[in-house]
């Protein structure tokens, strides 16, 4: 059970309203991590802007992003993510058998060698940040990943990582 409870619109100020309004155009809901988020406006707009700035733009593939979320969730055990971003990742047409490859062996994935060694290297990054070395970067460039592109999947990590502890935390309800 929820430790507590996600707000519903009718609940909220007009300045969240809004917020829920676009977080509504752009998934087709309102997920119970913003609805709880709303309890406290300036953190759920914060959220909200990162979740754009992070997911909704840059060099990186969508698919490549959604990958990244949802391991970086499976190495933190949170059920709410890897339920939101398996499902996210069916709704742009990988398979159950992709989602499976992905999620355990990469190597035989559908990704580019630049990819791979992206999304390998977040999640080294997630489990160990202090064992990255200055080689694996080198080894990322000369794959042809640009500064941009890690400090971008990077910063997926960081998002998931950030929701993963806070959805866990307060045991938020699955609503994918």
């Amino acid at each position: 059970m929820a430790r507590i409870l996600a707000r519903e619109k009718e609940e909220t100020s007009m300045d969240v309203q809004e917020v829920f309004a676009e977080i509504e155009g752009a998934f087709g809901m309102v997920p119970n991590l913003f609805k709880t988020y709303s309890h406290f406006p300036p953190l759920l707009k914060a959220n909200w802007n990162k979740v754009k700035a992070v997911m909704m733009q840059g060099g990186l593939s969508r698919k490549t992003k959604e990958a990244i979320a949802l391991l970086v969730s499976k190495d933190n055990s949170c059920a709410y993510c890897v339920a939101a971003h398996t499902a996210a990742l069916k709704s742009i047409g990988v398979t159950e058998k992709e989602i499976n490859i992905i999620e355990s062996e990469i190597e035989k994935s559908k990704f580019t060698e630049k990819e791979r060694e992206i999304i390998t290297f977040v999640r080294k990054a997630n489990k160990d940040p202090n064992k990255i070395t200055d080689e694996e970067f080198e080894e990322l460039r000369k794959r042809g990943a640009s500064d941009s592109e890690i400090v971008e999947a990077l910063g997926v990590m960081e998002l998931f990582t950030a929701f993963n502890k806070f959805l866990d935390s307060l045991n938020v309800e699955i609503d994918f």
